[in-house]
């Protein structure tokens, strides 16, 4: 996913995400644009799972 794919969709995968996973909050999923990586690891982490998990976890949103 690039980073204009995470600037578009991103308020919709936000809602997605915040339905699926409760314990994120506004903070987390908070973009900056130049700190997607950061973000994504920060969630990844929060969530307990891999980057590959995660990565299909964004891309079934």
């Amino acid at each position: 996913m690039n980073t204009t794919e995470v600037k578009g969709n991103w308020h919709k995968q936000k809602g997605k995400l915040k339905q699926r996973f409760a314990e994120l909050t506004d903070n987390d999923l908070m973009f900056e644009q130049g700190k997607k990586e950061e973000m994504l690891g920060k969630i990844q982490v929060k969530l307990g799972k891999t980057k590959e998990e995660f990565a299909a976890i964004l891309a079934a949103l």
